[in-house]
């Protein structure tokens, strides 16, 4: 039967190692009333979280000696479950969200524009702004940048400016994130 030159390792398990997974000689022991037993060998550490109907869990492996705690395994993965995914449920992702604007807008354009971008700034995302020059509108970018300075002042109160409004190719664009 050939091997294969470069099996791969065994799988890690994740989180803290639990009963005969413990493999020093001995251990701080805490019992399952969250009071210190001493230090004595594994194997009797073991035996009384068997007795008590529970598991050696593994809590400070770093230490010397580990220590080591008498509870139930199954809860303390599922309590770790429930605080992770409460975790995931508080985190806000921020959004970049882009408006594009032309240099001649008119004003109710502008108007349901910035509507459009207060809402942004209310849900905590960002605002890229562009600005688009076509043909004969290039010889006038003074207009757009008209146009930014506009946004920048009409959102003074609500935004801060990131990124400042520079010109790349044919358009500008400036990044406006909420206070």
């Amino acid at each position: 039967m050939a091997r294969r030159p470069f099996a791969a390792p065994p799988p890690k398990k994740e989180g803290p190692r639990v009963n005969h997974d413990i493999r020093v000689p001995r251990v701080l022991l805490i019992d399952e009333n969250g009071e210190k037993q001493g230090i004595m060998p594994v194997d009797a550490a073991i035996e009384a979280a068997e007795e008590a109907g529970l598991d050696l869990v593994e809590v400070s492996p770093n230490a010397d000696p580990p220590v080591c705690k008498i509870l139930d395994y199954g809860k303390l993965k599922y309590q770790e479950q429930k605080k992770k995914a409460e975790a995931r449920k508080k985190q806000k992702t921020q959004d970049i969200k882009e408006i594009k604007l032309r240099p001649n807008i008119d004003i109710h354009d502008y108007q349901v524009k910035t509507k459009a971008m207060t809402r942004f700034f209310e849900d905590g995302d960002k605002v890229k702004v562009t600005l688009r020059f076509r043909g004969r509108e290039m010889a006038h970018q003074d207009r757009g940048m008209e146009v930014m300075n506009r946004v920048k002042e009409d959102f003074a109160a609500l935004a801060k400016v990131e990124f400042e409004p520079k010109l790349e190719g044919r358009q500008m664009t400036m990044v406006l994130a909420p206070r």
